[in-house]
């Protein structure tokens, strides 16, 4: 008898959650007893009146597996709405980076043209460093960092995946 094996697919979900302390370490909490990676983890408070958070978190796993970490985060009780941004259809991704460099001479030259190419935004610098801003995709960023290795990486900062569907109308 062969055991089938479902690829372990990448998604991102998006949480709406009341803004009250120890959710965020519930909702950790759930991942963390079932053995569920969380690859990417962010949180916001996105109401006027500081009642709703946004809680990002960008996972791996099967789509049996998926299912059930969507299901499991909908009975908790401080949660509003769980949305798999992935399954939903069309939507942007965007990660912050912060990344310092070091180096003179043709080093420094070239992690400034690199800049230009990725449209990374120069927010600190030395005589012998910068501080890049990047925004873009993880492949945008992972990239750049790799260029950047070969010019004296020294230091990267990252945010983690903010996500939304495309089009007019609210998650």
């Amino acid at each position: 008898m062969k055991i089938k094996h479902e690829a372990a697919e990448r998604h991102v979900l998006t949480i709406l959650v009341d803004n009250e302390a120890g959710i965020l370490a519930k909702i950790a909490g759930l991942f963390t007893a079932r053995g569920y990676n969380i690859d990417s983890l962010t949180v916001a408070d996105i109401s006027d009146n500081h009642a709703v958070s946004r809680i990002t978190i960008v996972t791996h796993g099967p789509p049996a597996v998926i299912d059930q970490i969507h299901a499991q985060l909908e009975r908790l009780i401080p949660v509003h709405k769980v949305i798999d941004l992935t399954e939903m259809g069309p939507h942007v991704e965007r990660e912050l980076a912060l990344i310092k460099v070091a180096g003179v001479g043709d080093h420094r030259v070239e992690a400034l043209r690199l800049c230009d190419v990725f449209r990374a935004k120069v927010v600190d610098t030395t005589t012998s460093s910068f501080i890049f801003e990047l925004t873009g995709t993880p492949e945008k960023i992972d990239s750049f960092v790799t260029l950047m290795r070969e010019l004296g990486l020294v230091e990267v900062g990252r945010t983690g995946i903010v996500g939304m569907m495309r089009g007019a109308e609210a998650a």
